[in-house]
């Protein structure tokens, strides 16, 4: 098989039509183990390949990716970037999606190397291609240069190369050519920020951390609601909820909350900043979120009993969320009157709601219900009791009678809630 590949690739160098060399080729390199073929191609010229990619017929380049993508991955990323750094880097302009894909995908391979990741951040042109793919037509390919970006970004000279350079402006002049390719950026610019303190404070001195805030508050709502989903994705880590704090974001997003009473289109944000704060009372303590910003937890009982599917959902997700450890179930219970309403709500959604509404209600309950031996105190285990039994006068009934019904996601939702009420004594 090894002189199979060696011949086969001195043969296809000399032809003008090699579709059907290609093919044995691309049978070759598939049939022989990855370790085996990481012995038979170092050394072998591929650059007859790379050429080959330089043609209009689609079959010869689908050929060439596949041959190509299979035999890189054996070769070490120092090999790659000191040997074929040009070819890859035309790879990066080609027409053809699945060449860029192929060349980006081997980029990022570098750039998680220790040695290979320098050369790269000292290769300007090939940075600023990848920048481009940014912005290209095929979502496939742009997400392949933000991951290739964000990997380079791990490492300080991927850092200085994207941030202290000429390279910032060629991002900033990308977003202002759509709002598809600026929310691409944003995209990159949060995932690295969340990556380290270190990594936030070059997104954020280079402004677009600021940029992103402000859109926030801007005139178009879709913008706004994107701008909400980013923002929450940064509040992840901890480094990044202490940036948005520090910035009076938390705050802001508390203050839309209470001004979206008033907007008539606020049905289109609103989700999005209460999923933001349901993510916040995740990662932090549910009793300091609910406590500082009452508006939150207010808005997600107002939700539940509202007609609006979409805010209902969002409400059901969100109480599942804040019931979902001992802290936040005590803090629902302290609302009193307004969450045994909500129970009473829940109760009538898992009965007559959509399939849709009536899963997420189910996993809702189950998550409210749910107490771990280790917590299982005398005091919460009434507690938890005292919500099932709210759910109905006969709760086993109506959580049977629902597993029984014929769609398979009430069914093992229904079962969810079943098996976290036997976990509790004397069930």
């Amino acid at each position: 098989m090894a002189v199979s590949i060696e011949g086969l690739l001195s043969e296809i160098s000399g032809l003008e039509e090699p579709v059907e060399e290609l093919r044995s080729l691309q049978t070759a390199v598939l049939a022989i183990p990855l370790n085996t073929l990481r012995e038979t191609v170092s050394g072998l010229p591929l650059q007859a390949l790379f050429s080959l990619l330089n043609t209009d017929d689609r079959e010869q380049i689908e050929l060439c990716v596949v041959i190509l993508g299979r035999i890189l991955q054996v070769l070490e990323p120092v090999h790659l970037v000191q040997n074929f750094r040009e070819e890859l880097q035309r790879g990066l302009n080609h027409p053809s999606d699945s060449v860029k894909t192929l060349a980006l995908d081997q980029i990022g391979r570098m750039v998680e190397h220790s040695e290979a990741v320098t050369e790269i951040a000292n290769s300007r042109e090939v940075l600023k291609q990848v920048l481009q793919c940014i912005g290209g037509e095929k979502v496939s390919v742009a997400n392949e240069a933000i991951k290739a970006l964000s990997k380079l970004a791990q490492t300080k000279a991927g850092l200085d190369a994207l941030f202290m350079s000429d390279l910032v402006q060629d991002l900033k002049d990308a977003m202002t050519r759509s709002d598809v390719i600026r929310y691409r950026v944003y995209e990159l610019i949060v995932g690295i920020s969340s990556v380290s303190p270190v990594s936030l404070g070059y997104c954020a001195n280079s402004s677009f951390l600021s940029q992103l805030i402000g859109e926030l508050t801007g005139d178009d709502i879709l913008v706004r609601a994107t701008s909400i989903e980013m923002v929450t994705t940064l509040a992840h880590s901890q480094h990044g909820r202490q940036y948005l704090a520090q910035q009076g974001i938390i705050d802001k997003i508390s203050n839309m909350i209470i001004g979206a009473e008033s907007d008539p289109l606020s049905g289109l944000y609103l989700p999005g900043l209460v999923k933001f704060f349901g993510n916040l009372a995740v990662v932090d303590s549910p009793q300091q979120i609910c406590e500082c910003y009452p508006a939150f937890i207010k808005k997600v009982f107002e939700m539940a009993e509202g007609q609006d599917p979409i805010m209902t959902g969002v409400a059901l997700d969100t109480v599942g969320i804040l019931g979902s450890n001992v802290e936040g179930k005590q803090v629902l219970q302290k609302t009193g009157e307004k969450f045994r309403n909500l129970l009473k709500r829940m109760s009538q959604l898992a009965r007559n709601a959509t399939t849709e509404l009536r899963v997420r209600c189910l996993e809702a309950i189950a998550l409210l219900l749910t107490l771990p031996v280790e917590q299982q105190t005398e005091d919460l285990l009434a507690m938890t009791e005292s919500w099932f039994s709210s759910f109905s006068n006969q709760p086993l009934e109506l959580f049977k009678n629902i597993s029984c019904q014929p769609f398979p996601e009430l069914h093992c939702s229904a079962l969810k809630v079943f098996s976290v009420s036997t976990e509790h004594p004397g069930s």
